[in-house]
């Protein structure tokens, strides 16, 4: 069966699934347009600042506008927030001290984190292990599931866990994204301890279900889905007022937190990705279910599977060959807005272990959202897709790349 054939029976299956997409997307879109009139947005929040930024009024509505639709009491959003992993080393370092522990449960943290923690790289760059922190980590089941047994019994014995720290997605793992409500429940758990703080790596998952993950810390990327595909760059973290308040004094000093850091006219794009948002991620969710039909129909293992609930944006396609995950790669690439023509190769990404070989062809550098496709250069060769400001491009995409694969064979 030729890719387009292939795609056009894959559709058919997916119609219910894309309408329960669709039925997410309408309720957060609610959401966040509910609390846009809550908080007042008006033209004067699209207006940037200078300086030091002081009574920047969207900066200030948009830290409502975050923390009302995540369910927070508080949040920080910043255009000059790098990344992810920075975002998520400003909350680390905000409420960890000499002596603490981190407590991971949910196995092993993303690759880029491990040299911020200090079990990867050199001594002495400033590391939480440089700073006397302690990590720690317990695996998920073979479920996936995380083990909240395991963690009642540490808590009740360790008394310097200070952070249990949670990634939602998969990262470059193999095990499934996890639910808001298996987050919220550990919540919960860990709320049974006092001076314990829940931190969530929320990256990929925002706006994928019908609300956020309860923590004291959601930690996440607006290049990725809360961004829309137009935030230019920048993170949140959003929780509760004292967490969200250390890490303001983290991202700037003590005493000044998010009362200063001008927006350099970024809250237009800030402001408007946000309400792009629940769309975008639904498009990128209708991508992924397709690509994981579409690839398990012609013999690769996928996750999830095409009829799974989804988490997280992220579909993964275990390949088994570097020749063939290069293949994948190049088939997104040049199905792609930008680059197309474009043949990516593997390099030593900065933060990573192994090469890395990454197809995003987007209109931001390294956007997430939108379609693109990376993995690391190791076995079982694993492609990581994600995704997709618009069905109709995912689509070109997907079939873009089952094209490369079958002319590589």
């Amino acid at each position: 069966m030729n890719a387009m054939a292939l795609i056009k029976e894959a559709e058919e299956k997916l119609a219910p699934i894309f309408a329960e997409m669709n039925e997410v997307s309408k309720r957060r879109t609610e959401d966040v347009i509910s609390a846009f009139r809550e908080h007042k947005m008006t033209e004067a929040c699209l207006y940037p600042t200078t300086g030091y930024g002081y009574d920047d009024r969207g900066r200030e509505t948009i830290d409502s506008v975050y923390a009302e639709v995540f369910g927070c009491e508080r949040a920080v959003v910043r255009h000059s927030i790098a990344n992810g992993t920075h975002a998520l080393t400003v909350g680390l370092f905000a409420l960890l001290r000499p002596g603490d522990t981190m407590l991971s449960v949910t196995g092993g943290v993303y690759d880029t984190l491990e040299e911020t923690i200090g079990v990867r790289g050199e001594g002495g760059r400033g590391t939480l292990r440089d700073f006397g922190i302690r990590y720690s980590e317990i695996p998920l089941s073979n479920k996936g599931d995380i083990d909240t047994d395991e963690l009642t019994s540490r808590l009740l014995t360790d008394k310097s866990i200070k952070v249990v720290y949670a990634q939602r997605s998969r990262g470059y793992g193999v095990r499934r994204a996890l639910t808001s409500a298996e987050l919220s429940h550990v919540y919960e758990v860990v709320h049974e301890f006092d001076g314990v703080y829940f931190v969530v790596d929320n990256c990929y998952g925002e706006f994928t279900e019908k609300t956020e993950p309860r923590a004291d810390l959601l930690i996440g990327s607006l290049i990725k889905n809360p961004g829309g595909g137009l935030a230019l760059s920048g993170g949140y973290l959003a929780g509760s007022k004292k967490a969200v308040e250390l890490a303001s004094y983290r991202l700037t000093t003590p005493g000044l937190g998010d009362e200063v850091g001008a927006t350099l006219g970024q809250n237009r794009n800030i402001i408007q990705g946000f309400f792009m948002a629940p769309h975008a991620v639904c498009q990128a969710k209708m991508t992924a279910a397709l690509a994981a039909y579409v690839f398990e129909a012609v013999g690769y293992e996928v996750s999830p599977r095409w009829d799974e609930g989804r988490s997280d944006i992220i579909e993964t396609i275990k390949l088994g060959s570097p020749e063939a995950l290069c293949a994948f790669c190049r088939g997104i690439q040049y199905g792609s807005p930008i680059d197309s023509f474009v043949t990516p190769e593997p390099w030593d990404m900065p933060g990573y272990g192994d090469q890395v070989i990454m197809a995003a062809g987007t209109f931001v550098s390294g956007a997430s959202i939108e379609l693109s496709a990376d993995g690391p250069l190791r076995p079982p060769y694993i492609a990581y897709m994600q995704g997709g400001l618009t069905y109709e491009a995912g689509r070109y995409g997907i079939k873009s790349a089952l094209e490369s694969l079958q002319k590589g064979q």
